[in-house]
């Protein structure tokens, strides 16, 4: 694990996103105080700034895709609003209409954009950005509420959304559809939050018992992948080799380590944390 340092003068990093290139992006607080997007390859972390208007404020990078364009978002003159940053500049997406804030949380290599915004209701809706367009995704049938989270190079897009009965339930987007992805046995929360090529999908959900476990999702079925010694654990990524990413609690539950799930016999691997 290498530490890969902060912009200069801040004391706080993270990274929400690499390609295949070893890009990394996320973010970083700057000498000023505010968080701003990086930019890490060949050992340099660069600061993508914000948007026009933004100065004095905050910005996010979320992913990249391997043609190095980042998304995620950024204080703009109008408010927060989701960017994709390429060749050096950042670009508004805008919100959808009759909105004032939008995020950007993936981008697949297509150029399709996917996260959240506002409508006109004030209600946040995920959407799907491209060709210059930001489409409304809509909700699952009586909610009034969504979030993207990831799309794969097929177009599908996982996200969560609140359904009918006032529960949050992770979704599946395709061909103009947004289906429900249910829950664990016995729980009522969930949420997706990767899907690789495969339409394979992860994220977390609540048990029965009130515990929040990772899930893996494929062929209809949504599979609990289990955890550390501890009693949490959540997915964030899936590769097409069907392993998983994510963290989970330890055994003391005083910690919250990155873990790694082996798709073949379903077991979890802990990385420590970096030692000081």
């Amino acid at each position: 694990m290498t530490d890969l340092g902060t912009l200069p003068g801040g004391n706080y990093s993270e990274g929400n996103g690499i390609n295949e290139r070893g890009q990394v992006v996320g973010l970083s607080t700057t000498a000023s105080g505010p968080e701003h997007a990086f930019l890490f390859e060949k050992g340099v972390m660069t600061d993508l700034g914000t948007l026009p208007g933004g100065n004095g404020g905050r910005s996010h990078a979320k992913g990249i895709n391997e043609r190095g364009q980042v998304v995620g978002f950024s204080s703009s003159a109008s408010g927060e609003h989701a960017f994709l940053f390429e060749k050096g500049v950042m670009t508004d997406l805008g919100t959808l209409p009759g909105g004032n804030f939008s995020r950007a949380n993936g981008i697949n290599e297509r150029g399709q954009v996917v996260g959240f915004a506002t409508t006109a209701s004030g209600t946040f809706h995920a959407f799907l950005f491209e060709k210059g367009v930001m489409t409304d995704l809509g909700t699952l049938p009586g909610g009034n509420y969504s979030v993207a989270n990831g799309i794969n190079e097929r177009g599908q897009v996982v996200g969560i959304a609140v359904t009918a009965s006032g529960a949050e339930h992770a979704f599946l987007f395709e061909k103009g559809v947004m289906t429900d992805l249910g829950t664990l046995p016995g729980g009522n929360i969930s949420q997706a939050n990767g899907i690789n090529e495969r339409g394979q999908v992860v994220g977390l959900a609540i048990t029965a018992s009130g515990a929040l476990h990772a899930f893996l999702f494929e062929n209809g079925t949504m599979t609990d992948i289990g955890m550390l010694p501890g009693n949490y654990s959540a997915a964030n990524g899936i590769n097409e080799r069907g392993q998983v990413v994510g963290i989970a609690a330890t055994a003391s539950g005083a910690a919250v380590h990155a873990a790694l799930w082996t798709r073949n016999i379903m077991t979890m691997k802990d990385y420590p944390s970096l030692r000081r």
